[in-house]
């Protein structure tokens, strides 16, 4: 009786071992560790310095940055009134910074990380920030004047604007001199002539609402839209505007990511969870994973080296948007 006791205990545990194992093995991401970050301001976007290794991490009224090949905090550009979004452009060694509290983009330098100078935008609530490298020109999204203010990186002023026609979200550059730009209070997407300054068509996104984050799949010529409202990643044909397919994803999305190298697709949001999905071919995709992540860390950057991603937030108090002092945090989860 005691052999077949021990017999059955040892088969037991052999098949949890097994479905242990493989629940692990169909996690694409783990979470692998937290970067403390100083301050206890509200936050933004991230973005990542590619040819510097550094993480730029909106924060407040400063902006912290995190060395990628040690994973700490090295430094920060400061005295802002209400930091947004941040671009870079390698060549001449600057950093843009959406200031929406001051209507201005702060230009920094990207190894001192020291304040250059501050550039006045014309229209109100600079929010998204990119570089063209098509143009070499910055593009500034104005939310509260659904506009775009355009910056010569040299002349480090501003050099006109685009009536978007409606209130702008994210926003990425296909590198040919298009760009391609949400609407999220119209259900669109823009495509800007970049050169020219002005849109040039409008693709609405049904079944999409209150479309945010953006990723751009160049080779296949596909957009990745995530929309709040219906919680849902739409897959959209840049050269015909139509939505291929809409995967559901979790709430409160903001930014979406692609990984062109893995062909990974993802979406954070601000239920504390990141969808991955992977795209098969250039109209299959399919939802592979849901990560755990923490509540509204809803902003993200992806390494293409490593190819970890990098979430930021603070806990806050259950039930409430008040932030618990000393815990805001960079998250970094890592492919298994």
């Amino acid at each position: 009786m005691k052999r077949s006791l021990l017999k059955l205990f040892i088969f037991a545990n052999l098949v949890l071992f097994c479905v242990i194992c493989k629940a692990q093995s169909s996690e694409v991401y783990s979470f692998e560790k937290m970067i403390p970050v100083p301050g206890d301001g509200g936050y933004d976007y991230v973005s990542i310095d590619e040819v510097n290794r550094h993480l730029f991490v909106s924060h407040g009224t400063s902006v912290n940055v995190i060395d990628l090949k040690t994973e700490q905090v090295i430094g920060s550009v400061d005295n802002m009134k209400g930091v947004h979004g941040i671009a870079v452009d390698n060549e001449v060694n600057r950093g843009f910074i959406t200031d929406g509290g001051d209507n201005s983009v702060v230009v920094f330098d990207l190894k001192t990380f020291k304040t250059i100078t501050v550039i006045p935008v014309t229209p109100k609530g600079p929010d998204g920030i990119m570089f063209d490298p098509f143009t070499k020109r910055i593009f500034a999204f104005c939310g509260h004047g659904n506009a775009a203010s355009v910056i010569d990186v040299n002349e480090m002023k501003e050099i006109g604007t685009i009536d978007l026609g409606g209130g702008p979200e994210f926003a990425v550059p296909d590198g040919k001199g298009l760009i391609y730009n949400n609407l999220e209070d119209k259900n669109s997407l823009n495509v800007i002539d970049a050169k020219a300054m002005k849109v040039i068509h409008n693709y609405p996104l049904s079944p999409c609402g209150g479309p945010t984050g953006l990723a751009l799949d160049g080779a296949n010529q596909r957009v990745f839209t995530g929309c709040r409202e219906n919680k849902g990643m739409s897959v959209v044909d840049i050269n015909t505007g139509k939505v291929i397919m809409t995967l559901p994803i979790g709430g409160g999305v903001d930014a979406v990511v692609y990984d062109a190298s893995t062909k990974l697709i993802f979406c954070s949001n601000g239920d504390s969870t990141t969808t991955i999905i992977k795209q098969k071919s250039a109209n299959d995709y399919a939802v592979v994973q849901t990560l755990y992540t923490r509540v509204r860390a809803k902003t993200m950057a992806l390494d293409k080296v490593t190819h970890k991603i990098y979430l930021s937030a603070p806990k806050f108090e259950p039930g409430t948007r008040k932030i618990i002092p000393g815990t805001f945090a960079v998250l970094v989860f890592k492919k298994n």
